[in-house]
């Protein structure tokens, strides 16, 4: 059975679920009514980071330009241009054993493409979740709902899946940036191309 978290709360992941080494992060999200001529593109991005919270390089940033990362442990399925449908708008598969050791955090975020050029924020992004799937029973271990606490912002971080004392566990993060994925590489210590 699934859990659902609330902002802020951690879980255990593969010490509950003994085994548990491929999970598919789902990112999904609607839009409100909004005529600005523009599709509106969601992408899901992924920062490899070590201790000290930052990537290494930027071949620990994984995004629809760059699909794979930590030698194979993280891969994108690609870009989704405009949400349509229900279910996953774009996934991120991680294999826990993969992982390279120098990766303590996997942050998984979500940025709005051309946001300032659109005029486009999260205040216009409804239903956006996240989930965690395990990969080999394609069954949900737990959902986080972001529900509507963003205005302004152009880019989220969603969650942070973290190892500690040899277990993966999952933070409900939530939190909401200006300057989208600028700001968000910034904050990881790479620089924006």
């Amino acid at each position: 059975m699934s859990i659902s978290l609330s902002k802020g709360q951690r879980i255990d992941l593969t010490k509950t679920n003994p085994g548990l080494k491929k999970v598919i992060i789902g990112l999904g999200w609607d839009i409100k009514h909004y005529d600005g001529g523009f599709d509106f593109d969601l992408d899901a991005s992924a920062f490899l980071l070590g201790a000290d919270g930052k990537a290494k390089s930027e071949q620990d940033f994984i995004f629809y330009n760059n699909l794979q990362g930590g030698n194979g442990s993280v891969v994108h399925t690609g870009d989704n241009r405009t949400g349509e449908g229900d279910g996953d708008d774009e996934q991120i598969k991680i294999d826990f054993s993969k992982v390279p050791a120098h990766v303590d955090k996997v942050a998984i975020t979500v940025t709005i493409h051309d946001a300032q050029a659109r005029g486009q924020n999260f205040g216009q992004v409804v239903n956006s979740f996240v989930r965690v799937v395990n990969e080999e029973t394609n069954q949900e271990i737990m959902r986080y709902d972001l529900g509507e606490d963003f205005s302004i912002e152009t880019a989220v971080v969603v969650c942070e899946l973290y190892r500690h004392n040899g277990d993966w566990k999952f933070n409900a993060i939530g939190s909401g940036f200006q300057g989208g994925l600028a700001a968000l590489c910034a904050n990881y210590g790479l620089q924006a191309g």
